[in-house]
């Protein structure tokens, strides 16, 4: 499973953006697509909503790979 630890810019980003700036998916479209599916959870549990703000300490898996929110101020890997 492939980890990625992502800085957040600001206090929330949206799940399709996420999604997309992590290079999960290739388009907003696709993130579109595989929420509309079911296949993206946050913190353990389906996330149906395209754009449901995420904030520093989430979790969210996808195909394989868990994205970790930091906060903007947090270097890359801290816990």
């Amino acid at each position: 499973m492939q980890k990625i630890d992502f800085t957040l810019r600001g206090e929330f980003i949206t799940l399709d953006k996420l999604l997309k700036a992590t290079g999960v998916v290739p388009s907003g479209a696709q993130a579109k697509l595989l929420i509309a599916e079911g296949k993206v959870q946050v913190d353990g549990r389906e996330e149906l909503r395209k754009t449901a703000k995420l904030r520093a300490g989430q979790v969210v898996g996808v195909t394989g790979t868990r994205i970790r929110l930091q906060p903007p101020d947090a270097e890359p890997g801290a816990e």
